[in-house]
Parts: C-alpha cells; structure tokens; sequence
C-alpha cells in the first residue's frame, strides 16, 4: 500500500466499448457519419490517468479548495500554462444577408475595446462585469459543449467537431447545422486591418476550397490540410509585403511575451437559431489559425456562443465575462488542467468567490477605471489555508528571519570565502556577457562623472591636510586601481568603492599626531594599512561577515539616509562657498562705478611659502613692477588684490554665482525629469527608455555646451595633467618602517582595530544594502570575497602611499538603480514589471579604468562646471533617499488617517507604535550626524555600530509581529524551534486521514462558530433567485442518478446551514 500511494498517477489501459449514435436519416451518402464518427474519435481518450490524489476532493469542499487541489496536480507537457492574448469576435446574420466576424475587444491584460467610430482602440481599462452575466457564463459551461484537448489543425475541423457534439447532445437541429457551420467559417475582420489588402485572397480562396473539402466527400481531411497549408503561405507573405496594412498588428506583437497562446471568444446572434449554441473548446496542440487572430499566435482556446435573433447585448457581455476571466491568473491556470467540466465550474465559482460588487446605484459602469500601477499577487489564492493560520505564522517568521547561505556560518576556516567563490564562479564569464548592454555604457557614462568629482575632491581636501603627501593624483590612481580589482574579483560586483569621510578624519588625525612627535606619517601609514589589512584577512577567514544578519532595516536605513542627506547637504555648502570665492556685490553705489578699479599689489606680509617662491624664482619685491602684472602673473607670484572691483581671488567676476546656481539646479530638475521620461506619452518605447537610461549623461553634456556657448566663467574640474607623485620627496613605493622607530610598527597594531572596524562598517552595510530581496538579484553576493579584496587593495595602496578606498553607499545604490531592467513585452495600460538589476562587472571596470585614463583626458574634462557636478551629486543624494521606509513613515505625522497611504505595517501596527518606531530612528540619525559633522567623526564606525544594540533594546518595546511588519526580525536562537515547530505541523498535516480532518472541522463549525471563509460560493449560489431562474430556461438533460444526488444533496446543503446557525 506504501508503495502504491507514493505514485500518484496510474495509467490504466482498457478497452472502450463501442460507443451508440443516434440514428440520423439518410442525406444521400454515409460518407458524413463515417467522417464524423472519425473526427470524433479525436476528442475522446482511450487511455486516461486514473489520478490518486493526496488530498481527495469530497462536495463539503470549497471552490478555493477545490482550485487548489486542480493547481497542485502534476503538469505534462501538453498542460503547461502560457501567457494567453483573448481576442472577441462577434457577427450579426440576419435576413440572409452576407456577414462577417468583427473584433470588437481584446485583452492581453486589461480589457481594450473598438471605439464607437471604429477606428481606433481605446485605452486599456480594468474590464468590469455584470454579475449576472457571469452568472449566464457559468450556465452556459453546466449546460454547453466541453471539448478538452480536441487534436485539430483548421478551424474547419474545430466546426465540424463541435457541430457533431452539439447535434449528439441534442442541442442542435440537423437542419440548421450547414448554416451554423457557415456563419462559423465567415471572415474574420480585425481592427488593424486596412480596406485594401491581401486577406481577402486568403479568403476566397481559402472559401473556394470549402466547397471541394465538403465532408460528404471521400477524404475529407486532405482538402482541410491543402487549404490549411495553401493559407499558412498566403497568411505569412502578407505579413511580409503588406508592412503598411500590417504594421499596427505587428507593432502590437512586440507587446505579447515569447510563447503566448491564443483564446478566442466568439459570439453573435443568427436569425434561423431557436436555442443557444455554446461550445468551450481546449485544443491539444495549440494550432496557428490562419486568419482567426489578430497576431500570428497559435489558439489554445476557443468559446463559442451563437444564439437566437434579439439579444446581441447578452452575447456581448456574456463574451466580455469569458475573455476577462481567461486574463484571470487562477483561471488560467486552472483552464489548461482543467480534466471536466466540473474543474472548470469550480474555477468559475473561485472566481466568483474574489470578485468585487459595486452598488448600482453608486457606481456608473460605463466609467473606464484606469489599469492600476501595480497589481497585487495571487499567490495566496493558490496557497492551500491551514486552520488557525499556525503554519503560515510560522512560515512568515521563518521567512522573515531567513538571511540566505550566503550569512550562515561554516565553522571552517575560510570555510565562507570558499562558498563565495563557488557561488560566483560560474557565473564569472556571463558577469561580462551580460555587461554588452546599452543601459551599460549609459551606466558607465553617468557613473564615471559622478565619480570623478568626488575623488579628485578628497584628493585635494586629502593633500590639504597631508601638506601634498598624498593628493588629487595619489587618489586618482588608488581609485583606479582598487576599483579594476574589486570589479573583476569581488562577490558583489555592483558595488562601487570610493572614499569616506571618516577615512578623511583618521587620515588627519594621524597626520597631526605624527608631525607633533616627529615621525614619518606615510611610514606609519604603511604599517596601519597592513595591520588593518591583516585584520581583514582574520575576519575572513573566522566568517565574521555573518555577523552582518544583526545589521537589519533599522540600522540599514538609518546609515543609508545619513550618507544621502550628507550628499545633499554638501552639493548644497559646495554651491554656497561659490559664493565666497565669486561673491555678488549688494547695494553697490552705481554713481562711482567710473571710480572702481582692482589692481595688483605687493603683499603686505609674505608668508614663509611665499618668500620660499620668491627666492627659488631669484624674484625680488621691490623690483617687480607690480601694478602692471596681468591676473595670472599676479597670482603665480602671490601677489594680493587692491580695490574696489576686486574679489578674494581676483578682479570681481560677475554673474558666476547666480550662473552657477542656474546651472546647479538646471542639472538637478533635468536629470529628474530625463529619468522619468520612460513614463511619460511622447515617443515610442525604446526611444523612452534609451533617454532614460541616458538621462545624467545628456544632462550633463547639454549642460557643459549651454555653459561654453553662454561664456561665463563658471568654475571647473580640474585634473592632474601628469601621472608622477604630487612631492618630489616621496616615491610610488613606501618603506613601512623609514625613519621611524622599530616600536612603531607594533604599535600601528591599535589605531588599525579601530581602521578595521570602520572599513568593516562601512563596506557590509553598504553591501546588505545592495543585496537587498527587493533588488531582486540572482547570481548571489559574497561578503567574505568582497571583505578580502578590500583587505588585498588596502595593503597594495598602504605599500604605494595612495588613499584608502571602501563602498560608497550612495554611488553603489545609484549604480544599481540605473542598472535595473523592467519587462519588455508589457501588455497595454500594465506598467512595466520590475524584473532585477542586471548583474555584471563591466560597468565598474570601465568606470575605474576610465579614471585612471583621466590624466590624459585632462583637455576634455577641464570642459565641465563643477555646478553640473555639485547637481548630479543633489541628483544622486534625492533619488537615493526613494525606497527608504522612514521617510514614509516621517510623512504620517500630522496626516490624518483617511488620508494615510495603504502602507502593510498600517493595517496591523498601531499608529502610536509606528511613531515611537520613526522617533527611535530619527533620534539615531540625528546622533549619527552630529557625529559625523565634528572632530568625533573618527568614532563613527562604533556609533553604526550601536545602533544595533539599539535596534535590539526594541524587541522590549515591540512585540516580534509588529517588528516583522517595521523592520526585520533578529537572528535568534527561536530560529531552530520554530522550524521543528513547522516540520511537525506539516507531518501531522499529512499523516491525518482527510476525511477525519474534515469532520471535525464541520463538527467545530457546527457546535463553536461559522467562519465565513468557509462559506461554499457555489452551494450559495445555487439559492439565489437569479440562477434559479437561469436554470429554469435551460433543459436538464442529466442522467436520473445524478439528478437525485444533486436533490439530495441540495435538500441537505440548507438544512446543515441552518442546523449551523442555529446552534450558535
């Protein structure tokens, strides 16, 4: 028996008894019935699977149950679900005139409809249904035709097939079946067909071998095939010489995934019909109806329903409920497994079950709703329940505190670093192929600008601070250097390194302690990066990044608003301080504007620097004749400015602030907008996207030829124009030890603790950040490889006296935003859907290969106001700041709850407790900028650091389900109980008899309380006035037995109902 339960299918073989006919009178030739009774044979199965199912289906069985059980069933690979395009056609034969089927809607995901004009298509909208006519839908599938898996290759086959099961079910006079068969095989006219084209010679002649392919004559089926294929060729050469008459149609192919089957819907009313024909047909293969879709996909489905003269509007609706059902994920699903008649009733009543009614009386139905931006899943409709909801509460805390392999401990040395590299290896050569993109070279082209300023900035700042030991040329080439590597080994290669400010603050204070007590700071320098590279190494290998699962949304945001705020606040102090160097003159005396002057003028007090100048170039003060030095010659000599129309560097400039400021906000606005422009009307699609993709670097170039062609002297980025130290006293290569003593070498070892800490800090928050799930990425990260590539670049540029480099935060989270990919093959009014980032190195590696090239692109960089530069930065600082949960939850104050976004942890968090959460964090960033902004920078790493502790002193203050909702669960050691918890639930779940479970869920119904989720939509529905009186127009042509099981069971339904509700 154990053995024959594990199997869930069994196929049976037996022979199929000799099936009876009704006897037809003679038409002149028994070819027909001959014929007929073969194609038949096509839709009946001589070997059917006798499925075994783990949970059997028994009536007290809801449709959500039952459409779960249908979904969980195995799939071969004629059932294998695919995106469907749901085409209506409707005709209208009356008085014998000629007609023709006409497309009137179509659906690809939300409904578009012919306008009334006939020209033109509407906009997509949310279809909406009238619930009688799904009630009418449903009739029609309890009492139409089912054909499942018909084997078909023309549609004339499709006709004959369902003729012969309507006129077998008597349901369709033999009269009437030539003309119905005819109006069946009319012309299809789509939409996007033009007046003048060639479809009407496929028709001709594809109607002229109609007449040689009749069934009463002797193989029949050779003239379906000969016309079938005389059509394919024609179909395809229109489509090939007719591009202007077919251009809409191909323009919408574009629009339908890869692999997408066809449905068609056909409906009308023919005047010589006295009952409904209806027919639900699933064809098995798909097969390319020649002329029957709008685009050259291959049917699946077909819904046929031709009726009686007068109630075309009927037909018409009934039609729209069965093609907006088919875009039904659920009832897609279920229509391709469907076994019977009754799994696809069973779909229709799950979906009856979701639908929404709108009060008449509130509600214009002729009002188009607009497609929503994005569509809530059905996953849970597929999700079987479980009682008390204990499983799924502990599934979602299992998920919630799931961090991936990627942060589980080994216990082996090295032990994580060697998972890293097998998770990345195979993926290393599809990391480059993948980067042969165009949203590449715009992600290149944008980063490379947005980098450049920065470094080149710490590089001065660094070489002020270090008297010109280590500056702007030094960090170009650190850049360079370190970014090439990491780019090319690293586990998460979409991080891009860059420098910080607390490494700025370590750099000065060390710089200030070894000038006091006489030591070599590049020396000492040296043996600090080595340590702190050691202490890397250590880290890696004891997997000390697995501490990273502590580092959670909480603390995650927290430092990434900091970094982004930063960004903002210093594109904004940059723009100021233009102001100090090109100031504007208020309330300036225009009357003795003819008196103002600037001139040049020995310095007052020369400065040591400046009398050092002065003796190297065998300059003498009083022999210079200094009124007459132009402004270069003024400058290079340290001469000073005197008068009234001079400013601090110079003679005044005017214009440049307010110029500069022009420019500034200009880059901002423009590279917001260009961003946005995928979304916008104007343009096709990929015209949208590539400006999109493009839009900081189109801003930035228009932003460089507005400023040159306005001529104003903005200030610009000015690289080093030669690759060789900025000293002359100092090499490429640094000694560790010099002149200092043989102690300090050991005694680099303490501030390294405290350089690891901050590299560490800096680095894996900055990595969480961008392997975030909602990023969606494939190949894996590798925090252990990323920490030891860090470590290997930190020694190589300790040796060679160049600036540290770790993860920048904001340039790594705008390099993945601008590497995200959005379906192409959207369906009309669906927004794009958000499919990844696309994952590569090459984007990183030609940034900093670029970088390090930037010395001898100095003539074209010199090109650029370092305004533009100071907008992207503002650009890149908002932009960030998207997706961060706290500046959401910063917007509820003071909003009054009706006007309060539908955000998840609002429906099951109290309000009071969601500010005492912001206010939490909020006071942690405010401490981290106070921080950050004085002299105590160089304790930043233990102030990130804290905040995890602080993040745990919450769990006193919140329950856990309020934190799964706020932010993320902590790691603990619960973990192991609650997944033996869900281990024994679903063992016991199988283990138990379904039907025990069954009974002593309805005793517990019957004796404790009704639960309406397990209210039965179709035992409900059966009541109702409205289906009663639909089935009282329908014949019932059921077999006894099953009429007096439905009696029974109909007479037993509303006694245990009420037997439930009285008990209460």
């Amino acid at each position: 028996l154990a053995s024959f339960l594990g199997h869930r299918t069994l196929f049976v073989g037996v022979r199929m008894p000799r099936q009876s006919h009704r006897h037809h009178k003679p038409h002149g030739s028994r070819h027909r019935k001959r014929d007929r009774r073969a194609r038949t044979d096509k839709v009946s199965c001589v070997c059917s699977p006798l499925v075994l199912p783990s949970h059997p289906l028994t009536s007290s069985d809801t449709p959500s149950q039952r459409v779960q059980f249908i979904l969980g069933t195995e799939e071969d690979a004629e059932h294998v679900a695919h995106e469907l395009f749901t085409e209506l056609d409707e005709i209208c034969v009356k008085d014998g005139k000629d007609a023709e089927w006409k497309e009137t809607a179509r659906w690809l995901k939300f409904e578009e409809d012919v306008e009334d004009g006939g020209e033109r298509w509407s906009k997509p909208y949310v279809a909406t249904l009238s619930l009688h006519s799904l009630f009418e839908l449903r009739s029609c599938i309890i009492n139409g035709s089912v054909l499942l898996d018909m084997h078909a290759d023309c549609i004339e086959e499709i006709a004959d097939m369902v003729l012969d099961h309507q006129e077998a079910s008597n349901e369709l006079d033999d009269s009437v079946r030539v003309k119905v068969r005819e109006a069946l095989l009319k012309r299809h006219h789509h939409q996007n067909e033009k007046k003048k084209n060639l479809m009407p010679i496929v028709r001709s002649i594809t109607e002229g071998n109609r007449k040689q392919s009749e069934p009463q004559l002797t193989g029949g089926t050779l003239g379906y095939c000969t016309t079938h294929v005389l059509s394919h060729f024609l179909y395809f050469y229109v489509i090939l010489n007719s591009t202007l008459s077919r251009q809409v149609d191909l323009h919408f192919m574009k629009k339908i995934p890869e692999g997408a089957e066809a449905s068609n819907v056909l409906v009308g009313e023919l005047d010589f019909l006295e009952r409904p024909i209806v027919a639900f047909v699933r064809l098995s293969p798909a097969v390319l109806l020649t002329g029957l879709t709008e685009v050259p996909i291959p049917t699946r489905f077909l819904f046929i329903l031709l009726g009686p003269d007068g109630k075309a509007q009927q037909y018409h609706e009934i039609g729209r409920s069965m093609a907006t059902i088919m875009t039904d994920e659920i009832f897609h699903d279920v229509a391709y497994k469907a076994k019977d008649r009754s799994d696809l009733l069973a779909g229709i009543d799950e979906f009856l079950d979701q639908v929404t009614v709108l009060p008449p009386g509130e509600w214009d139905p002729s009002i188009r709703i607009e497609p929503p931006k994005s569509v809530p899943s059905q996953e849970k409709r597929k999700m079987p329940g479980v009682p008390n909801g204990t499983a799924c509460q502990v599934e979602e805390e299992l998920h919630a505190e799931y961090h991936g392999p990627e942060l589980q401990r080994t216990g082996r040395l090295f032990g994580g670093l060697i998972l890293d590299i097998k998770r990345k290896a195979p993926f290393y050569l599809s990391d480059f192929k993948d980067g042969m993109s165009l949203q590449c070279v715009a992600s290149f082209l944008f980063l490379y600008c947005a980098c450049m300023s920065p470094v080149i900035t710490f590089g001065g700042l660094l070489g002020e601070a270090t008297e010109g030991r280590i500056s702007a040329i030094e960090s170009l080439l650190g850049a360079s250097m370190t970014g090439v590597a990491y780019s090319l080994f690293a586990g998460q290669p979409l991080t891009i390194l860059g420098s910080t400010g607390p490494v700025l603050v370590f750099e000065k204070i060390l710089f200030k302690f070894c000038k006091d007590y006489k030591l070599s700071y590049l020396s000492l320098r040296t043996c600090i990066g080595l340590w702190t590279a050691l202490l890397c190494f250590v880290l890696v290998a004891t997997d000390a990044s697995s501490l990273v699962c502590y580092i959670t949304r909480f603390t995650e945001e927290a430092f990434a608003a900091l970094i982004c705020l930063i960004f903002i606040y210093e594109a904004l102090e940059k723009l100021i301080h233009l102001g100090e160097v090109y100031p504007f003159n208020a309330h300036s005396d225009l009357d003795k504007l003819t008196l103002a002057y600037c001139r040049c003028a020995e310095p007052d007090n020369p400065s040591n620097k400046t009398l050092e100048l002065w003796s190297e170039r065998n300059v003498t003060a009083s022999a210079v004749s200094w009124t007459n030095l132009t402004v270069k010659e003024c400058i290079s000599l340290q001469g000073q400015f005197v008068g009234t129309a001079c400013g601090h560097h110079g003679p005044y400039t005017p214009d440049v602030l307010f110029w500069s400021t022009i420019l500034f906000f200009s880059t901002f606005f423009m590279s917001a907008f260009l961003k946005q422009f995928k979304t916008s009307r104007y343009f096709p699609t990929k015209v949208r996207s590539m400006i999109s993709d493009f839009a900081v670097f189109l801003t930035i170039a228009f932003m460089v030829l507005l400023d040159y062609a306005i001529g104003v002297p903005s200030q610009k980025l000015k690289v080093p124009s030669k690759f060789q130290p900025t000293r002359d006293d100092r090499g490429w290569l640094i000694d560790p030890i010099g002149r200092n003593p043989w102690w300090t070498v050991l005694a680099a070892s303490i501030p390294a603790l405290l350089c690891t800490i901050l590299i560490f800090m800096d680095q894996q928050i900055t990595a969480v950040i961008i392997n975030r799930k909602e990023h969606k990425l494939l190949k894996g990260c590798g925090y252990h490889l990323d920490l030891l590539m860090v470590g290997v670049m930190l020694a190589v540029c300790s040796i060679m006296g160049l600036p540290w480099f770790v993860a920048a935060t904001v340039l790594s989270i705008s390099h993945v935003n601008s590497l995200k990919l959005e379906s192409e093959s959207s369906a009309p009014g669906e927004q794009p859907r958000f499919l990844g980032i696309r994952e590569q190195r090459f984007t990183g590696l030609v940034i900093f290969l670029l970088m390090g090239c930037s010395v001898f692109m100095t003539g074209a960089l010199q090109f650029i106001p370092m305004p533009v530069l100071y907008g992207v930065f503002l650009y890149m600082g908002v932009s960030s700041l998207k997706g961060i949960q706290l500046f959401d939850r910063l917007k509820l104050f003071g909003m009054p709850a009706k006007h309060q976004p539908d955000f998840i942890y609002l429906r099951h968090v109290p309000l009071r407790k969601v500010h005492l959460f912001t206010v939490t964090q909020l006071t942690c960033l405010a401490l981290l900028w106070v921080v950050k902004t004085t002299p105590a920078a160089i304790i930043f790493p233990m102030m990130v650091l804290a905040l995890v502790f602080v993040r745990k002193l919450l769990d006193l203050c919140f329950s856990k389900r309020e934190l799964s909702y706020l932010d993320d669960l902590m790691p603990e050691w619960k973990k192991k109980n609650l997944d033996d918890a869900s281990k024994t639930i679903e063992e016991v779940a199988q283990s138990t008899p379904t039907l025990s479970l069954i009974c002593f869920l309805l005793f517990l119904s019957l004796v404790l309380r009704c639960d309406p989720s397990d209210i039965n939509i179709s035992d409900e529905m059966s009541k109702t006035t409205v289906w009663k009186s639909l089935n009282s127009n329908q014949k019932d042509t059921r077999p006894v037995a099953a009429k007096k099981a439905s009696h029974i069971l109909l007479f037993l339904t509303p006694v245990i109902w009420k037997y439930s509700r009285y008990t209460l």
